[in-house]
């Protein structure tokens, strides 16, 4: 048992290749930046949804180094953070505004 739990975990994205997977996801659209200052899944094909939970809790992790360091809430970081993604975000990859999916 703990044979097979110790092989799916190879299985999964390090961080490092989630990263480089990032840009490629978000030119096909399959994943955007949200104004809590995660990733959204748009389409979950490929591994997606994969690259956004990895890149996601190291997201949290810093948002919350941010927000203890400063003595600020961690929801007042990931406020700031997504409105800067959406802001760095190229035209023609999706962000989430007013709770939808659109092409900036």
């Amino acid at each position: 048992m703990l044979l097979l739990l110790g092989s799916g975990a190879a299985w999964a994205l390090s961080l490092n290749e989630a990263m480089s997977a990032l840009p490629a996801a978000k030119e096909a659209g399959q994943l955007g930046e949200q104004p809590d200052g995660y990733l959204g899944v748009i389409k979950a094909s490929g591994n997606a949804s994969e690259v956004a939970q990895q890149i996601n809790a190291a997201r949290k992790e810093e948002y919350q180094r941010v927000a203890r360091d400063n003595g600020i809430a961690l929801k007042d970081v990931e406020t700031i953070a997504g409105q800067k993604a959406i802001d760095r975000t190229p035209a023609g990859q999706y962000i989430k505004v007013n709770g939808g999916w659109v092409k900036k």
